[in-house]
């Protein structure tokens, strides 16, 4: 397993205000939307490409296009939605299927609780939206469901990542040919007793879409 944790001014700046407590849902949104392009642009440095020719207004040229089949981006509901524009508009050609996992606050495990995704992803490259890699049991989930439908290629973006749980992934593909990538803005310190990223920025929907 590969993990990128993308080192840039932009980046480093938008997490900061992110993680800022007195920052509100709508600021946070507008920066978690504009940090996952900026992670996305990264994240998508091997999608797959085929050659083609196109017409200038003075001649042919030669360049690529996305090829076939379509990348797959599936975010994690209900955070992952709020990393979902910032993808697709990078990746506009691409389709978009929805995981709903939830992790047991007891157990720390992740449960599935809806899927809306192909049967067959055969050769497929999957970009996997969720938050914070905290534990690594929600995102090691999701990981094997999409290989398990025949995915060949799997990166997952995240805004934050817990070295715990990047250790879990690791684990958990060690014996996985197929590539699976990590893209995160920053390896944070470590998991508190309660499962949480410190320093963190708090639990990602909350800070969304508000306590419901």
């Amino acid at each position: 397993m590969e993990t990128l944790a993308v080192d840039h001014p932009l980046v480093a700046h938008k997490l900061t205000v992110l993680r800022d407590a007195n920052t509100d849902s709508p600021t946070f949104r507008r920066l978690a939307d504009e940090l996952v392009t900026l992670l996305a642009y990264e994240a998508t440095r091997d999608v797959r490409v085929a050659e083609t020719t196109v017409r200038t207004p003075l001649t042919d040229a030669k360049g690529v296009q996305l090829a076939t089949p379509k990348p797959l981006v599936v975010p994690i509901l209900r955070a992952g939605l709020g990393m979902l524009d910032g993808m697709t508009r990078l990746l506009p050609t691409a389709e978009v299927g929805f995981l709903g996992m939830i992790r047991d606050e007891g157990s720390l495990q992740a449960q599935t609780y809806a899927t809306r995704l192909p049967e067959d992803l055969s050769g497929r490259q999957c970009y996997v939206l969720d938050p914070m890699l905290a534990t690594g049991g929600t995102l090691a989930a999701a990981v094997r469901l999409l290989l398990s439908r025949g995915a060949t290629d799997v990166t997952a973006i995240c805004l934050l990542a817990a070295p715990e749980g990047l250790k879990y992934m690791e684990n958990a593909f060690a014996d996985t040919d197929a590539p699976i990538r990590v893209v995160t803005a920053a390896v944070d310190s470590h998991l508190n007793d309660l499962g949480f990223i410190v320093p963190g920025l708090g639990d990602a929907g909350d800070r969304l879409y508000g306590v419901v």
